[in-house]
């Protein structure tokens, strides 16, 4: 287990720019599929999707 604070935060942009969201270091370049994406083709669990580098703000200060 961590200690307290251990978790570096990253800002990711939201969909209208004015906003964003925090998410822990690990999660930066992938984010979590939707109902209809969570799925491929062949019936396998999708668990990552990539992110878009313009939506990565950086390190929460």
């Amino acid at each position: 287990m961590g200690k307290t604070g251990s978790v570096t935060w990253v800002k990711i942009k939201k969909r209208n720019s004015n906003e964003y969201r925090l998410v822990p270091t690990k999660w930066q370049d992938y984010k979590k599929p939707g109902p209809n994406q969570k799925y491929t083709s062949d019936g396998k669990k999708r668990r990552r999707i990539r992110r878009s580098q313009k939506s990565i703000l950086g390190v929460r200060s």
